[in-house]
């Protein structure tokens, strides 16, 4: 991988901005739970319930965005969400207090969070075709050191006040927008180019109906159940980990300890991540396969170790299969999507999106009733099946480009340009 110094300065200015916004968003999340949990004296169940809410939004943002790339334009889209996520954010503290209210404005900030999310994503993989996949690594190792600080950060700031890490987030959010108020604006008029967005625009009402886009199941579907399926897992860290150390009298700190290695793994450990690619996942599709397997491992560790050396050796797991996947599937979709990948970018983060939806939820109420055993036992599960469901993606997929290349000697058809 290159250095910071070796890219043009459009990447390098994006790469900074995204740095700040990761650290804002990291001053709030990891908090949600003990917020609910502590501050408001509510259950682990009904901080599942503020978790679903604003995953259900998440959802809806992350179709809704896709849908809205090629008719409004991405710097319409990616500008109105942020702002309006800033605003969500500033109001918060002033509306936290009130039970009814404070859920329906995290499913609002959800919406408008993840609203943002395929709009730029398909951003990168237009913009930069050449190195999309290369940039999607890089943009990921970015807002991962931004999570480093920010949760390093987030531990302190709830010692002080809750209300100032969502604020300070909503600052962050409200940057973020006119970052790229000014930034698509000088790269679109500056050099000639226009932006993605517009130049298909005028191409998308002849384009394929939504509905051959949803049934070209091969593409996507099995990804996004495995991407579903380790979200629910994932769940395991708020819903599971961060009650269990306030419950044992561990300072709040040592959780955003654990997200603090995290963020410094993703950017540490790229080695690991590119031997294992060289070594045993030299494609796409075998990185997902992998990035599950080293899931279920370190869940399995949380299982057999109530502790926070388990923790900890099971974050580390869990960071390796995250570094795999997280940039695989934008890379894969931006491949393989054509112009319709804003749509499948947010197809795919809705449904993976619904496993943050049913994860705290289900997490909630089984730690509840019998304390971590039961959750880490879910999250092992589901990860398990997350390996089966790529596998099958990786099948079907190489069934695909068996087929393309031995029809290449042949006229394109109508369904294989759509694909």
């Amino acid at each position: 991988m290159r250095t910071l110094s070796q890219y043009p300065k459009e990447i390098k200015v994006f790469l900074i901005a995204s740095l700040i916004n990761a650290i804002g968003s990291a001053l709030m999340w990891p908090l949600v739970t003990m917020f609910v949990f502590e501050q408001l004296g509510r259950s682990m169940s009904d901080a599942g319930l503020v978790i679903l809410v604003q995953s259900i939004g998440g959802i809806a943002g992350q179709l809704l965005g896709g849908a809205l790339y090629h008719r409004v334009g991405v710097k319409k889209l990616i500008i109105g969400a942020l702002a309006l996520n800033a605003m969500g954010l500033l109001l918060l503290p002033a509306l936290s207090h009130a039970w009814t209210v404070f859920i329906v404005m995290m499913g609002l900030i959800g919406l408008f969070n993840a609203l943002s999310m395929p709009a730029i994503q398909a951003f990168i993989g237009f913009r930069f075709a050449d190195q999309r996949g290369e940039l999607f690594n890089v943009v990921y190792i970015a807002n991962n050191i931004g999570v480093a600080v920010g949760t390093a950060l987030s531990g302190f700031l709830a010692d002080v006040s809750y209300s100032l890490s969502f604020v300070l987030n909503g600052v962050t959010s409200g940057v973020f927008a006119l970052f790229f108020l000014f930034y698509l604006q000088r790269i679109g008029t500056g050099s000639g180019e226009h932006e993605p967005a517009l130049m298909l625009k005028k191409k998308s009402s002849n384009g394929t109906s939504l509905w051959l886009l949803i049934t070209d199941v091969r593409l996507y579907l099995f990804m996004a159940l495995g991407g579903m399926l380790i979200n629910l897992g994932n769940s395991i860290w708020n819903t599971g980990v961060s009650p269990f150390i306030i419950e044992h009298g561990m300072s709040k700190q040592m959780f955003g300890y654990l997200w603090t290695l995290n963020g410094i793994l993703i950017f540490v450990a790229q080695p690991v991540t590119n031997l294992i690619k060289r070594v045993a996942a030299s494609s796409i599709k075998a990185q997902l396969t992998a990035s599950a397997v080293l899931y279920l491992c370190g869940y399995a560790v949380i299982l057999a170790m109530h502790s926070f050396p388990g923790m900890v050796l099971g974050m580390i797991l869990t960071t390796l299969g995250e570094m795999l996947i997280a940039p695989a599937i934008p890379a894969f979709l931006s491949e393989n999507g054509g112009k319709h990948a804003p749509f499948y970018l947010g197809l795919t983060g809705g449904i993976g999106s619904a496993g943050r939806v049913i994860g705290p939820y289900m997490m909630g109420g089984l730690y509840d009733g019998g304390g971590l055993t039961p959750v880490a036992w879910l999250a092992v599960i589901t990860a398990a099946i997350s390996v089966i469901s790529f596998i099958i993606h990786a099948a079907v997929n190489r069934e695909n480009q068996a087929a393309a290349g031995s029809s290449q000697s042949r006229p394109v058809s109508s369904a294989q340009q759509k694909a």
